[in-house]
């Protein structure tokens, strides 16, 4: 029988991640795998020494964003999945992009860096990148997660006001795609296949997120947009994602890759069994 250790973060709370770690304790058992769970505060990172690992572990699903644990533990030895590079790749969009500039993807600057308490005295970059991606702009915190740290600018005023509020993180400006207002499709990957698919929709938001609001629908993704979603994975190195694709003039477009996103929502609306499709990606590629 393999071992294997799913490790979430020791203190966020969620309803969604215990559903998740249900569905992949579940799936392990039926595979023959004894799937153990921990937090990352439960394994001390200490530099130079070996991993106390709280239970024996063939291969580690690494369902956090903390890095230096995951690259700690990779040192060691383990195999990691999604590795500590793919992941690091995925949690900040700033990153992604520039990995992803070849794929079909929406216009994008990242902001140049400052620090917090002083901010940007001069937003003369501000004026360049309105002449390349005009009003309205979409403005992302690199690091976020359920589309929150996403916010739309109709005009320069709002653009700096967000930019100064932000100002010492990193933060990127993108082009708005009016055919995806409110809409997206996500895709999970597993293996490099598409195992589930749905269409959000969001009628009283921009952003398609469930958590913002949006309405989950079945969806079966073409041919181009499963491509799409293969390449990103490979290019990230991933072995399981969610893939989130936007409807454009130009075809599909790359809006954003998670490498830890939830499928609870996805689960209760297909029926697909993504736990599984997930475990068998991991033993596939040990």
């Amino acid at each position: 029988m393999k071992h294997g250790l799913l490790i979430r973060n020791s203190y966020w709370p969620s309803a969604s991640m215990d559903e998740m770690e249900a569905l992949l304790v579940s799936a392990a058992a039926r595979m023959s795998i004894a799937l153990h769970v921990c937090g990352n505060g439960d394994i001390p990172c200490v530099p130079g020494t070996a991993p106390k690992l709280p239970a024996p572990a063939d291969f580690i699903l690494f369902w956090d964003k903390d890095v230096r644990l995951c690259q700690y533990l990779e040192m060691n030895g383990y195999p990691v999945y999604n590795s500590s590079r793919a992941i690091a790749l995925c949690d900040d969009k700033t990153l992604t992009h520039l990995h992803l500039h070849d794929l079909p993807v929406p216009q994008t600057i990242l902001c140049p860096l400052t620090f917090p308490g002083r901010g940007y005295p001069d937003l003369g970059f501000l004026d360049q990148a309105a002449q390349l991606l005009s009003y309205p702009m979409v403005i992302k915190e690199g690091c976020g997660s359920f589309g929150q740290q996403v916010y739309l600018a109709s005009n320069r005023e709002e653009t700096a006001e967000i930019l100064t509020r932000f100002a010492g993180k990193s933060l990127l400006l993108q082009q708005y795609i009016q055919e995806s207002h409110g809409q997206d499709k996500r895709l999970y990957m597993a293996g490099g296949q598409c195992v589930a698919a749905m269409r959000r929709i969001n009628e009283t938001d921009f952003r398609a997120n469930i958590a913002s609001g949006g309405k989950a629908l079945p969806y079966t993704p073409t041919k181009e947009e499963i491509a799409l979603a293969v390449n990103a994975c490979s290019q990230l190195g991933l072995t399981f994602a969610g893939v989130d694709i936007l409807d454009s003039a130009n075809g599909p477009m790359l809006c954003e890759v998670n490498s830890n996103a939830h499928f609870t929502a996805l689960y209760h609306l297909t029926k697909v069994d993504i736990a599984a499709h997930i475990l068998d990606a991991v033993r596939g590629a040990q």
